[in-house]
């Protein structure tokens, strides 16, 4: 999944702030039991998760895509005081992982954790308002989860999108479906009048979204 030169990614991975010991387990126990286990976020991109989340000190953030929950733990360090994080997850089979994840924590009860389809559940939470959403699920349906939340992201709150360089595949020859969904997100996103936007070479790269 990383773009980076093997050699620079451990410089930084040794230059950033150290995984947490709850982290590493999650991330041991993903490698160990789950298959795709480079779907996790991982230890460089978790600090960058944790450190925007305590840079905004959110009070409500949905993430879209839990996997086995390291995303989510990260960005839930940030939450202000009552804070909470809504997060959706597909696959059902995960549920006690999660849950086991989830509880080794001091931040359990901030976690409410919803299996389903995305859209729906997004329909659901139709009174709350997000200072961040965080999009890392099914590639295809990247840009629909944009449209769908925009709505319910406040004036100057952030959405993050996941894996939009692609593996390099965006900047590349390659012309399949996945590569050319993921070029036209980028390509819309850079143009919308209403946000300001980053994309930040770590691991598969991060669209980094501000809501004017």
């Amino acid at each position: 999944m990383e773009i980076l030169d093997p050699n620079l990614q451990e410089y930084l991975d040794n230059h950033c702030e150290s995984e947490p010991e709850h982290l590493q387990k999650v991330n041991r126990e993903t490698y160990l039991k789950v298959l795709k286990p480079h779907m996790l976020s991982g230890h460089y991109q978790g600090r960058l998760l944790s450190m925007l989340s305590k840079m905004m000190q959110p009070k409500r953030i949905l993430e879209i895509g839990t996997f086995t929950g390291y995303a989510t733990l990260c960005l839930a360090e940030g939450l202000s005081e009552g804070g909470i994080i809504h997060t959706i997850e597909v696959n059902r089979e995960l549920e006690e992982m999660l849950n086991s994840h989830f509880k080794s924590t001091n931040v359990e009860n901030k976690i409410k954790l919803h299996f389903g389809q995305a859209e729906l559940i997004i329909n659901d939470l139709a009174e709350e308002v997000f200072d961040i959403v965080f999009i890392d699920a099914d590639k295809k349906n990247n840009f629909t989860y944009f449209e769908l939340v925009f709505d319910k992201v406040r004036s100057g709150g952030l959405i993050i999108i996941d894996n939009v360089l692609w593996k390099g595949k965006v900047y590349g020859p390659e012309n399949d479906a996945d590569t050319q969904r993921i070029r036209e997100l980028n390509d819309r996103i850079s143009v919308d009048s209403r946000v300001e936007q980053l994309i930040l070479p770590v691991r598969d790269g991060l669209l980094v979204i501000r809501k004017k």
